[in-house]
């Protein structure tokens, strides 16, 4: 989705709180978010007063962040939904401010009409430094100990493949390992190298190292469900019109191709909702509120134009469409990471354990039918036709109807994270320290999306750049948390 939101200032709040250390707090972590973050004029060069707010975000850093760069059909119903229904769907000008609440316009990383990743804003530019290499095709098969200070296990050693019948190589650092791999791959590959739930290791016939029980647990992700609803004009689903008409989708390529403008520019969406829910709701009968504050959202609203489906169910060969796209952004399911066998090139198992708990069915049919009022207000008179493809057959008003098709629809948006989680320093229910290094251990940091402590209410890619610019700089500066 490339979609680029801070969050709120309650969740880094929180996370200070959990940590212990005030250098993960909102305030703490804004000069990083400046940054990191090159605000840029979108494709199209269209003038965006009202639609961000330049004055609170970074204009010379190395990710590109924008808006929008060709119009989509549905963006004057979104907007004029918030006009009209104000008072459950009000307007953010910008959703980077710390408090995203509302119906506003999407930030993304891209610039100039193409896609900007972390290898393109940070990788690209400095391949050519010599202390820089980059081994392509090759997969980290083991961390190994180097020795051990102050009875400490140090990790200093890397072991490397190409394939699982390639030969092994082996490299080690001279001050501390980095683990970037994510939270599915970093708790694997901390598992494989003898750290995590010693139980768990020795029943795979692996030597438990460091026994960290919580290493490839607490797994978090935000649920999403698509719900498709029926368009009056053809010409307003542009995503089936793509997929069925191979000369228009050429054209449209070849536009972005030789002009870096029209719709291939944009990420498939041009607003976004954050939104929460009552707290006289029935979904907090028997459950706290999981947000980090007031500022933090419940659930996210998006807008495709055309058929979009979270349950894999194919598109409609025939009929034109909107998906309004729901997710639960503080769920309270957790699920896990574990090791499938000892062999690093097989994949891990991963259980999601989405829509576990009551509050989250209660949040996630809450979010559906706020979604059903959204597409109800007058702007949208003339443009949707109703519910559409298998979401026409749900009863909104049932609640087992609403579940179930929440049940059987709903699927990652692929933002996975605190299967390494940190916490304050000597936590038991941590994986890592405030300053990511691995607790217990010496010379090994984990710096990815695994080390969040609870999932951030919000699209968690520009929480990670913080994070890692934060921890570069603890990095050379020297800084310890725990000494």
């Amino acid at each position: 989705f490339m979609i680029y939101t801070r969050g709120s200032k309650d969740d880094f709040d929180n996370y200070a709180a959990l940590t212990g250390d005030e250098g993960w707090s909102w305030n703490a972590l804004q000069p990083y978010f400046k940054k990191l973050e090159n605000l840029v004029p979108p494709a199209d060069g269209h003038d965006t007063t009202g639609e961000v707010l330049p004055n609170i975000h970074g204009t010379s850093g190395p990710l590109s962040i924008s808006l929008p760069g060709a119009p989509l059909p549905p963006d004057s119903r979104v907007i004029q939904t918030t006009q009209e229904l104000s008072s459950e769907f009000p307007f953010n000008v910008d959703m980077s401010s710390g408090n995203p609440l509302g119906i506003g316009w999407m930030q993304g990383t891209f610039g100039g009409g193409a896609r900007v990743s972390a290898s393109t804003a940070y990788l690209q530019p400095v391949l050519s430094r010599s202390n820089l290499d980059v081994l392509v095709d090759t997969t980290v098969t083991k961390l190994i100990q180097t020795g051990s200070e102050d009875g400490e296990p140090v990790f200093r050693g890397v072991q490397f493949a190409q394939s699982s019948s390639a030969p092994k190589y082996a490299l080690n650092a001279t001050q501390e390992v980095i683990l970037a791999a994510g939270s599915v791959n970093t708790p694997q590959l901390l598992m494989l190298s003898g750290i995590g739930p010693a139980q768990a290791l020795h029943s795979l016939g692996i030597k438990p190292i460091l026994d960290l029980p919580d290493v490839g647990q607490h797994l978090a992700d935000h649920p999403f469900l698509t719900n498709q609803f029926g368009v009056a004009q053809s010409s307003d689903d542009l995503i089936d019109n793509i997929s069925r008409n191979a000369t228009f989708a050429g054209a449209l390529v070849e536009e972005w191709l030789t002009t870096k403008q029209g719709p291939m520019t944009v990420g498939g969406q041009s607003q976004l909702g954050w939104l929460r829910i009552p707290a006289n709701d029935s979904a907090f009968k028997s459950t706290p509120d999981p947000s980090a504050g007031p500022l933090s959202p419940h659930f996210e609203f998006l807008f495709a134009p055309g058929f979009v489906s979270s349950g894999g169910t194919p598109a409609p060969t025939t009929g034109f469409f909107n998906t309004f796209f729901t997710a639960l952004v503080t769920p309270t399911s957790r699920g896990s990471v574990t090791l499938a066998s000892t062999d690093p090139f097989a994949a891990p198992i991963v259980n999601p354990n989405f829509l576990t708990t009551p509050f989250d069915i209660a949040a996630m049919r809450h979010a559906v039918r706020s979604i059903v009022r959204f597409a109800s207000a007058p702007a949208w008179s003339g443009f949707l036709t109703g519910p559409a493809a298998d979401f026409a057959d749900v009863d909104t008003d049932d609640d087992d109807a609403v579940d179930a098709w929440a049940r059987t629809q709903a699927s990652t948006i692929w933002h996975p994270v605190g299967t390494a989680r940190m916490g304050k320093c000597g936590d038991e229910g941590a994986v890592v320290n405030p300053d990511l290094t691995v607790q217990g251990a010496r010379g090994l940091r984990i710096v990815d999306a695994s080390v969040l402590p609870l999932i951030p209410a919000a699209h968690p890619q520009a929480a990670i750049y913080a994070f890692a610019e934060r921890v570069a700089d603890l990095i050379k500066s020297g800084t310890s948390s725990c000494e």
